[in-house]
């Protein structure tokens, strides 16, 4: 199992790790397999969408805002009830192929880590098989 770091900046971001996933294949010298990824945070989860256009990040964080905001008389005492709903509706986790040492992505893919309680140092579990 491999790991990878961020540091995030704001309360709420989509902060782009394709490049980051890929160098974990370059460095293991993977060709062809299965990358699993894996948050161990219950405020931050994983996402994949169009990395072309940065507007369309903009986009998903204030309709997430829309949808669940962070004041809405939750229970929970720590007072980020919305980070918490946000991650299970996003996940945890996610798989992708690898064929000839290249992630398996659509032409406007990229993956995203997705922090919804930050800024904070957060982790990123990979297993690689295959």
């Amino acid at each position: 199992m491999k790991m990878l770091e961020i540091d995030t900046q704001k309360r709420c971001e989509l902060v782009e790790i394709t490049a980051d996933v890929q160098a974990v294949l370059d460095r293991e010298k993977v060709q062809d397999g299965i990358i699993f990824l894996m948050v161990p945070h219950t405020t931050a989860g994983l996402t994949v969408n169009e990395n072309a256009d940065p507007s369309v990040k903009k986009d998903i964080l204030k309709k997430m805002q829309e949808l669940i905001p962070a004041d809405e008389g939750y229970t929970h005492a720590e007072g980020n009830s919305d980070a918490h709903v946000k991650q299970s509706l996003f996940g945890c986790e996610m798989f992708f192929m690898v064929e000839k040492g290249k992630l398996v992505l659509g032409t406007w893919q990229g993956i995203y880590f997705c922090e919804f309680d930050g800024p904070r140092k957060r982790k990123i579990y990979f297993k690689i098989t295959g």
